[in-house]
C-alpha cells in the first residue's frame, strides 16, 4: 500500500467535516435558567456526549450544550481538548441543579455530579452565576430533548 501527501491530506479534510457536520447535526432546543434563555444543542448518545464542546474556539453567550444519559447516574465532565472556560451545571431528573461546576480549558480534572445526575449543562463560564442560577434552581424545557442513548 502506497500512501502518499495527498491521500493523508483527503482523509484529514475528510474527518474535519465529518466532526463539523456531527456538531452541526445536534438538535437545538429553548432552555430557560434562573434570569436567562439559552438555545442548547442535545447531545443525547456516547459519540455525541463524548465529543461535547471539544475544539470549539467560541460560543456565543446564550448558546450552550445539554448532556442527556440513558438513566440516572453519577457522572463526571472533563475538558480535553475543549478551548472555552465552562460552567457544567449537573441536573437531576426533574431538571433541577444538583451542582454547578467551573471549568478550566484544556484540563482533565474531573467535575462530578454529587449525586444521581439524568443531565449536564455546559454554558460559558459565569453564566449560571450573572443569571441565578444555583442548586435548587429550576431549568425549564427540558421535556423537548430527545431521549438519552447508550
Amino acid at each position: 500500500m502506497h500512501i502518499t501527501y495527498r491521500s493523508v491530506l483527503a482523509v484529514l479534510v475528510l474527518a474535519v467535516a465529518v466532526g463539523s457536520a456531527s456538531a452541526a447535526d445536534l438538535p437545538v432546543i429553548p432552555l430557560t435558567a434562573g434570569t436567562g434563555a439559552l438555545d442548547v444543542e442535545v447531545a443525547s448518545n456516547k459519540a455525541q456526549r463524548s465529543l461535547g464542546l471539544m475544539n470549539r474556539t467560541s460560543m456565543p453567550d446564550s448558546r450552550g450544550m445539554l448532556f442527556v444519559y440513558p438513566a440516572p447516574a453519577y457522572f463526571c465532565m472533563w475538558m480535553k481538548n475543549t478551548k472555552i472556560p465552562l460552567s457544567v451545571a449537573f441536573l437531576d431528573a426533574q431538571g433541577r441543579v444538583i451542582n454547578i461546576e467551573d471549568m478550566s480549558p484544556q484540563s482533565e480534572i474531573n467535575h462530578c455530579t454529587q449525586r444521581h445526575a439524568t443531565y449536564a449543562l455546559e454554558v460559558n463560564r459565569g453564566w449560571f452565576t450573572r443569571h441565578g442560577v444555583n442548586p435548587g434552581s429550576q431549568i425549564i424545557g427540558l421535556e423537548k430533548s430527545p431521549q438519552g442513548e447508550y
